[in-house]
C-alpha cells in the first residue's frame, strides 16, 4: 500500500503484522540518535469527508557522519498503520510525506492518538530505532453555525442564539451532530475587536444549540467549540444584530 494506511483489521494483522500495544522497543548500533520528530508542522491532522489530506513528518536525528534514510511508521486506533521510506534530504533531517483519504482509508474509529516510530539510517551504517518517538492526533473535521433572532432586536428584549455542531463521518461520508459537547457563546460589541465568553451550552442529541440572552448592544454573536481527541476545535462566523 505504499504511504497509504492499512486499515482493515485483518489487513493490519495479515500484511503488516500490527502488534500489541504495550510491546514498545527501540535500540541501534553506533552513535546515531533519533532527536525528535515534527508532524503537519506541529498541528493536529485534520480531514473531512470528501478530500485527503497529505502531510509531512520531519524525523530529525544526528549522526557524525550525516543521515542516509529514515524509514518511518505511524500506527493509530482502530488498527492504522502508514508506512514510508524515504532518503534524507540533509545531514540531520528526514522529511516524509504521507496521504490519508477518507474515502479510501479511514474509517472513524482511527480517530485519535496515533504514534511516529522510526529506523533511521547514517551513512556509515549506524542505525537508530525509536518505536515511539512521539505522537500526534488524527481528528475528524467538524463544522459550526450561529444565527441569532430577531434582527434588528429592541433593547432590552430576547434574544435567541441558536446553531448546529457537526463532525465528519468516514464511514459514511456526512456530516452528523456531535452530541453533548460542551459550546461556548462569544459576544463582541460593534467597534471592538475582542469576543468575551458569555455562557456555555451542551449541544443536543442532534448536534443543536439554543440558548437566549438580553440584548443591550450592537455586535456579533458566535459559538466557539473547543474540539475533542478525536474532533477538530471549530468556531463559527460572527452574526451581526442590530439592538434598537
Amino acid at each position: 500500500m505504499g504511504k497509504r494506511i492499512a486499515l482493515s483489521v485483518a489487513a493490519a494483522l495479515a500484511v503488516v503484522g500490527v502488534t500489541a500495544p504495550s510491546a514498545y522497543a527501540d535500540g541501534g548500533s553506533g552513535d546515531t540518535e533519533i532527536l525528535g520528530m515534527t508532524v503537519n508542522n506541529g498541528s493536529s491532522v485534520i480531514i473531512g469527508t470528501t478530500y485527503a489530506k497529505t502531510f509531512n513528518v520531519e524525523i530529525d536525528a544526528y549522526d557524525d557522519s550525516g543521515l542516509l534514510s529514515a524509514d518511518t511508521d505511524l500506527d493509530g486506533p482502530g488498527y492504522g498503520y502508514a508506512n514510508d521510506k524515504t532518503i534524507c534530504e540533509t545531514d540531520y533531517s528526514c522529511t516524509h510525506s504521507f496521504t490519508f483519504d477518507p474515502r479510501v482509508d479511514l474509517d472513524n474509529s482511527q480517530a485519535g492518538t496515533w504514534y511516529v516510530g522510526s529506523w533511521v539510517e547514517a551513512i556509515d551504517g549506524d542505525y537508530r530505532w525509536d518505536e515511539r518517538i512521539d505522537s500526534f492526533r488524527l481528528k475528524r473535521a467538524s463544522t459550526l453555525s450561529t444565527n441569532a433572532s430577531p434582527e434588528p432586536v429592541m433593547t432590552g428584549r430576547t434574544l435567541t442564539v441558536t446553531g448546529t455542531l457537526k463532525r465528519a463521518s468516514w464511514d459514511d461520508y456526512k456530516y452528523h451532530g456531535y452530541t453533548s459537547q460542551p459550546v461556548t457563546l462569544q459576544f463582541r460589541k460593534k467597534g471592538s475587536s475582542t469576543y468575551k465568553n458569555i455562557k456555555t451550552v451542551k449541544t443536543s442529541s442532534t448536534g443543536g444549540l439554543k440558548t437566549t440572552v438580553t440584548a443591550s448592544a450592537d455586535g456579533y454573536w458566535r459559538w466557539t467549540f473547543a474540539g475533542t481527541t478525536t474532533t477538530s476545535a471549530k468556531t463559527s462566523d460572527g452574526d451581526f444584530v442590530d439592538v434598537r
